[in-house]
C-alpha cells in the first residue's frame, strides 16, 4: 500500500520543498522510497511554476538533500490524491480546512511539528518562514524539517507494520 503525502507552506518554494526534499533523502537512506508518493504545494500560487528558492536549495545541498520540482497551488481537488496533507504552520492549516470539502478530508490535515520533539511546548507548532530572514532561518527550517520529518516517517512506518 502506497502512502501519499503532500507538504504545504503558502507559495511553495522555500518550506515545503525542503519538507519534500527531506522526506525524500531520509526514504533513500532507509531504502524505503516504494511505498510513498511525496509532493508539496503550497496554498497560494504567488509562485507557481518557480523551482525551489535558491537560499534553500543551496542549504539543502551542504547536507546532501536535493530539491527538486516547480511550486504548484495546493486547491480542494487535492485533497482526494493524498492520504497527509502536512501544514507547515498555523495560517496553512486554517486555509487548507478552509478548502476542506469533507470532514473526510479536512482529517487529513495536521500541522509537520506535531511530530517536533524540540518544540517548545504545545503551542509551538509553526516552521517559520525564511523567505524574508537571513540565512540562519534556512538552517533552522532545514534542522526543524529533518526532526520531524524523521518522527513522521518513524510514525508512519508503525502504522504500516500495525
Amino acid at each position: 500500500m502506497t502512502t501519499r503525502l503532500c507538504f504545504v507552506c503558502l507559495g511553495n518554494i522555500c518550506r515545503s520543498p525542503t519538507a519534500e526534499g527531506v522526506f525524500r533523502h531520509l526514504l533513500a537512506q532507509r531504502g524505503d522510497g516504494t511505498g510513498f508518493e511525496i509532493e508539496s504545494a503550497g496554498t497560494g500560487a504567488y509562485h507557481e511554476g518557480e523551482a525551489p528558492d535558491r537560499r534553500s536549495t543551496a542549504t539543502a545541498a551542504q547536507r546532501g538533500i536535493t530539491l527538486t520540482g516547480a511550486a504548484a497551488r495546493f486547491d480542494a481537488e487535492d485533497f482526494a490524491r493524498f492520504d497527509w496533507v502536512v501544514a507547515m504552520d498555523g495560517a496553512n492549516k486554517t486555509d487548507l480546512l478552509a478548502r476542506a470539502p469533507t470532514e473526510q478530508a479536512a482529517a487529513k490535515v495536521v500541522l509537520l511539528r506535531e511530530w517536533d520533539e524540540h518544540r517548545d511546548g504545545p503551542h509551538d507548532l509553526d516552521v517559520p518562514d525564511p523567505y524574508y530572514g537571513g540565512a540562519s532561518g534556512f538552517d533552522d527550517v532545514l534542522d526543524i524539517c529533518l526532526r520531524s520529518c524523521e518522527a513522521l516517517l518513524d510514525d508512519l512506518e508503525a502504522r504500516a507494520r500495525g
